[in-house]
């Protein structure tokens, strides 16, 4: 069985029932010019019990697909986003 891979990032929305859109950032040279990027993607994940909000920091690991776009699933909250 193979193993599922494990991402850390930042929650940008929360605005559906029970899914979230996490944006993971990383760092890329640049191919020509050597310079560091940073790089974002955004994975849409299951939040079951809508425990994850907006600015928390969250672990997600991958799943089988649950709808078109949903293929991960949010583990742990790691961070709460600061209280304003």
């Amino acid at each position: 069985m193979s193993v599922k891979a494990q991402l850390t990032g930042t929650v940008v929305s929360d605005k559906m029932e029970k899914t979230v859109v996490v944006a993971v950032e990383r760092q890329v040279r640049h191919e020509v010019y050597g310079k560091s990027q940073r790089r974002t993607s955004k994975f849409v994940a299951h939040n079951e019990n809508n425990e994850a909000k907006v600015g928390d920091t969250v672990a997600i690991a991958e799943s089988r697909p649950l709808s078109r776009r949903k293929r991960w699933v949010v583990t742990r909250v790691v961070a709460k986003a600061p209280a304003v």
